[in-house]
């Protein structure tokens, strides 16, 4: 048996991918991995709210899968889209990485600074910075961690605001100069965790043997609950909507909620669940988000968007 892995060609996505295959190696599997690019890797030039946020880190893949060409797709957890096409399933979630998100920089960070410049392209993390730290410009600022990084060091902006998770698995733990609490600034849905996505048509023995090498149960139950709901929520790249699940005893706790753009509304909802009712609680959270006006506050940046 023989496992095709298909994967974005940044760094960290080949990380991802070399990961899988180590695991897959440990279970006697052999593989070969299927470099793709995608849109989003090709359009540096155009925010993700831009581009449209269904798929943008994804769709070349999928096609891949669809195709037979792949047996499986590495993915960051966090680009995959709440809905996916007809016949796509996520069979397994890595074990999850530190969630968190961090500045990285070559120099000395004071986030009070007038003149701070931050690099980031995420919606919601623009909208906590507006909320937070009101006079800090930003910058959007796009590509693989490295080109990021070389753009910082050019002098595009002073920091960059990144999931710890990249940061970390890339081997810059040295310029991390600040580490934003996660109960406060909420990380995206997904973040630090890695999914393998399938066509339905793959065969049931590949299935099997990949979800046992590379599934974390824990991971798995927090993503699931926080992977409803972002459904809930109907969110993607360009709505700043925000969830972490957590286990703790044997009961699992999800936070989520939705900022406006401007960082001037933000509701939040957390609820708790037993192991076997995760998608519920996400749905649940997602309900009395939506009611409590995160309705609203969606419609608001769907429309603005759309301008």
């Amino acid at each position: 048996m023989k496992i095709k892995i298909g994967t974005r060609g940044s760094k960290l996505a080949l990380w991802q991918a070399y990961h899988v295959q180590d695991l897959l190696k440990e279970k006697g599997v052999d593989s070969e991995i299927i470099v793709i690019e995608t849109k989003g890797d090709k359009v540096l030039n155009v925010s993700l709210s831009k581009i449209g946020s269904k798929g943008v880190f994804t769709e070349e893949i999928e096609d891949q899968l669809q195709s037979g060409d792949i047996d499986i797709a590495v993915h960051s957890a966090k680009d995959m889209q709440s809905k996916l096409p007809k016949g796509f399933e996520i069979i397994a979630f890595g074990k999850r990485e530190k969630v968190h998100d961090i500045l990285l920089s070559h120099k000395k960070i004071d986030l009070n600074s007038e003149t701070l410049v931050l690099g980031t392209s995420s919606t919601r993390r623009l909208a906590f910075l507006k909320e937070s730290y009101p006079a800090v410009k930003t910058v959007p600022i796009r590509g693989n961690l490295q080109t990021r990084i070389q753009k910082m060091k050019d002098g595009q902006c002073d920091a960059l605001w990144l999931a710890y998770a990249g940061a970390h698995r890339m081997g810059y733990d040295d310029m991390i100069v600040h580490e934003f609490d996660p109960s406060e600034y909420i990380p995206a849905v997904g973040q630090g965790s890695i999914a393998i996505e399938v066509f339905e048509t793959i065969a049931p023995e590949k299935k099997r043997v990949v979800r046992e090498a590379i599934n974390h149960e824990p991971s798995e139950k927090c993503l699931l609950a926080e992977r409803a709901f972002l459904r809930k929520m109907d969110g993607g790249c360009s709505i700043p909507v925000f969830g972490r699940a957590v286990i703790k005893e044997e009961v699992l706790e999800i936070t989520g909620g939705i900022i406006s753009l401007d960082g001037s509304k933000k509701i939040i909802k957390t609820c708790s669940s037993t192991l076997n009712a995760v998608e519920k609680a996400g749905e649940i959270i997602g309900t009395n988000v939506l009611k409590a006006g995160g309705d609203k506050i969606l419609e608001e940046i769907k429309s603005q968007n759309e301008e």
